[in-house]
């Protein structure tokens, strides 16, 4: 008669011997995986080294035409390597420790460049330029012309004495990364070829914080958005070209949202010549001049819920002398404009929470404290198919000024509130002399491309 308990601990131990045997399979199969899994190229076999006094560019140059040639990932060990002039082979794909892989200018020229190649990742790497000449071939401290797919994800680019990152004709992405102390600007993007600019910290830099351009105006596409850009200067002066946080030039396009941008020299936001840009949400903090600009020849700009708070000017959307026109500005909060700017005040001056020219909507706006008037409307001739309307203006100079010169344009003023305006609530100028009582209480005064009613004044 079988014994019911030993034949249960027979099967039992069976089971086990099978579980153990699975097991060490199971880590021979694994073991056998984890070489071909995580392969890569050794930066010793080369002889790069962390930590050697030495400039060990020639070796890494070699390291990285062997990984470009078999298509390789680079992972370098925490530590400093001392490099200079390297020119990036097709492919590259070179990783670190954030924070704590360092590459160190050599000095005698530039740094790292690349021209038509197929792929540059970098991640979790320091470039630091320690302030070193890099001649006057290259625009950046990283200088890639010609990317066609280009990731450079959690680095840091310090001390570069022109650009940070200088990149023309590049597609690919450019994320959480820190660029500080640019002698030029953190970010110039020239041609851009489907570029996305996310989550990136960039911070005294001299000239200018994130740059999208083009060479002659067209299509680009490039999306910047949740960026942290401060204390942006303006060293090589000018009356706008320089000390923007971000700046679009010519590009076509370009989305930018959800930006902090505090303490430039000029403005938070600068579009000159950009059409079909969007500015949505962003956060403009004690900005020098303008803190949101659309200028010059665009044609089509949405600007929505922006806060703005400190600054010469709000919001300005003009130049239609240059074509500027067509946009809407709605939902945007503008508060605490100062009559003092980087340069003598012209034209319409400083203290202007929102001015517009052209074919343009301005719908549900707050402006409050603006000294020299909430809303500009038009300036000389320069006015036309302008709505101003369900706006809260207060403590303003004047609250709602309009351009009343010979050749101005269709022009709306409804059902706005003013509150607290010192020189009144709706007036109309001829260039920047103010011509009439106020319209707010009158009407039109005969003006026939003026309609002003249902605004509230208290």
């Amino acid at each position: 008669m079988l014994n019911r308990r030993r034949l249960l601990g027979l099967a039992g131990a069976a089971a086990l011997g099978l579980t153990t045997a699975s097991a060490g399979a199971a880590k021979q199969t694994v073991a056998k995986q984890t070489p071909a899994k995580t392969g890569g190229i050794d930066p010793a076999t080369y002889g790069v080294r962390p930590g050697a006094t030495d400039d060990q560019s020639k070796a890494f140059a070699k390291m990285l035409k062997a990984a470009s040639d078999a298509n390789q990932q680079i992972t370098l060990p925490p530590g400093s390597y001392i490099v200079s002039g390297l020119v990036l082979p097709p492919r590259v794909r070179l990783g670190g420790t954030a924070g704590a892989t360092r590459l160190i200018h050599g000095g005698g020229g530039p740094f790292i460049s690349a021209e038509n190649v197929d792929h540059v990742a970098f991640s979790g790497l320091v470039f630091d330029g320690a302030n070193q000449y890099l001649g006057e071939s290259v625009s950046g401290l990283l200088d890639l012309r010609s990317v066609k797919a280009l990731s450079i994800d959690d680095c840091q680019v310090n001390g570069a004495s022109k650009n940070g990152i200088a990149l023309q004709r590049a597609a690919g992405r450019i994320e959480r990364c820190t660029i500080t102390g640019a002698a030029d600007a953190g970010l110039w993007s020239v041609d851009a070829a489907g570029l996305a600019i996310n989550a990136n910290v960039v911070n005294d830099c001299a000239n200018g914080g994130i740059l999208v351009h083009r060479w002659q105006v067209g299509e680009d596409g490039t999306m910047v958005s949740g960026n942290r850009i401060a204390r942006i200067g303006a060293r090589n002066g000018g009356t706008g070209q320089n000390g923007n946080g971000i700046n679009v030039f010519r590009a076509g396009g370009v989305l930018i949202s959800s930006n902090i941008v505090s303490d430039c020299a000029f403005s938070a936001i600068r579009a000159n010549s950009g059409s079909n840009v969007q500015i949505i949400g962003n956060s403009c903090l004690r900005s020098g001049e303008t803190a949101l600009y659309a200028e010059f020849a665009f044609e089509g700009a949405a600007i929505a819920n922006n806060v703005i708070d400190g600054a010469a000017n709000g919001i300005s959307v003009v130049n239609f002398n240059e074509g500027g026109r067509m946009a809407t500005c709605s939902g945007n909060i503008v508060r605490n404009l100062s009559t003092t700017g980087p340069y003598p005040a012209e034209v319409g001056g400083f203290g202007i929470g929102i001015g517009v020219e052209a074919d343009t909507t301005v719908t549900g706006n707050v402006v409050e404290e603006a000294p020299q008037c909430g809303m500009q409307l038009g300036w000389g001739p320069y006015l036309r198919n302008v709505v101003a309307t369900g706006n809260v203006v207060r403590k303003a100079g004047i609250g709602i000024a309009v351009s009343v010169v010979d050749g101005a344009g269709p022009t709306i003023i409804t059902d706005n509130v003013l509150q607290d305006v010192l020189h009144g609530a709706i007036i109309g100028k001829r260039w920047a002399e103010p011509v009439t009582a106020d319209l707010a209480e009158i009407g039109n005064a005969g003006y026939a491309h003026l309609t002003v009613e249902r605004n509230r004044v208290s």
